[in-house]
């Protein structure tokens, strides 16, 4: 598919789905696990661009869920900001930090990287538990007294329609990042960092290009949750749920395509979502456990992976 063609498209599909679905489901509880999902979607997507294009592993993917979740509640505090104005001011914030955090740690490599983030992840909990603006460890409330806009039943849909466009974008920027000249630069620093150096790839330009574009979607999947829960606190913001399930989604759809990531959290999200309401969500973590054992055996380059292995199959037979 070429490359103009592509955002128009998913757009365009992303506004049938939605539509069809509003037209003819109910359930209002179907929105809030098609929000998750979504929004799982998002955090995998962000993470793959930095984790699976670049080869560098984030472990504060909480973190900048966390710093877009609260932009909104300061937003909210300060201007009783409507969720269209949240969600580009929390992409701007967790992204900025993402180019402030990417140019202090990207000079570390491998599973030095990765503890750097997992330390600025520990930092900003801190920060946010101490800031008294934003609740503290109370936590904040957004109580929500209009009406929804644009003539929806009720602020589930209209977030839930919000988080499938903010779905189709990231999507659509994760495809321009990899078919780009940018996604070219970023899969030579995977492959060897020291080769793409010495062939004059300005590695730590586009390492910082990186963060930040991954920062942003991050911090926008984050924009909307506290006017989904009408409450956020530390605790649940910075779940370890969101880490690893951002890394994980990535891992069993595949991290070399922008479509893993949708996969797996298609995948993942959804039987996330269907334990949660026939046994228990205390199942979900070992859920993810032990598909990361099955695929990691079975299928080390995830469902994408797997899929190219047996096309080049079929091509030789």
């Amino acid at each position: 598919m070429k490359a103009r063609w592509f955002t128009p498209i998913v757009f365009t599909v992303t506004l049938l789905v939605v539509a069809l679905a509003l037209a003819t489901v109910t359930n209002n509880y179907f929105y809030t696990a098609a929000y998750i999902v979504l929004q799982f979607i998002i955090l995998a997507t962000a993470w793959n661009i930095l984790g699976g294009l670049t080869g560098y592993v984030n472990f504060g993917s909480a973190a900048f869920f966390s710093l877009g979740a609260y932009s909104s509640v300061v937003m909210f505090s300060l201007f009783k900001a409507p969720v269209p104005l949240a969600i580009p001011v929390s992409a701007a914030v967790a992204g900025l930090v993402g180019l402030g955090a990417g140019y202090l740690t990207l000079r570390l490599r491998g599973v030095f990287f990765a503890i750097a983030t997992l330390a600025m992840s520990e930092v900003l909990y801190t920060f946010v538990v101490n800031w008294d603006y934003v609740g503290g460890a109370r936590g904040a409330y957004i109580i929500l007294q209009d009406d929804p806009p644009f003539g929806f039943s009720n602020h589930t849909q209209y977030l839930f329609t919000v988080m499938a466009l903010m779905t189709a974008f990231a999507i659509a920027v994760a495809r321009y990042v990899e078919t780009s000249r940018l996604g070219r630069g970023l899969a030579a620093i995977r492959d060897d960092e020291v080769a793409a150096e010495c062939s004059g790839v300005p590695t730590l330009r586009l390492k910082l290009i990186s963060t930040t574009v991954s920062g942003a979607l991050m911090g926008m999947s984050g924009s909307t949750f506290p006017y989904f829960m009408q409450y956020v606190e530390p605790t649940s913001s910075f779940s370890l749920s969101y880490s690893v399930n951002a890394i994980a989604m990535p891992l069993i759809g595949g991290m070399h395509s922008w479509a893993g990531p949708l996969i797996g959290a298609i995948l993942l999200g959804t039987i996330q979502q269907i334990v949660q309401v026939t046994v228990s969500s205390a199942w979900n973590l070992l859920i993810v456990g032990v598909l990361l054992v099955v695929f990691v055996t079975l299928a080390p380059d995830g469902i994408m992976g797997w899929f190219d292995h047996w096309r080049a199959r079929r091509r030789r037979s």
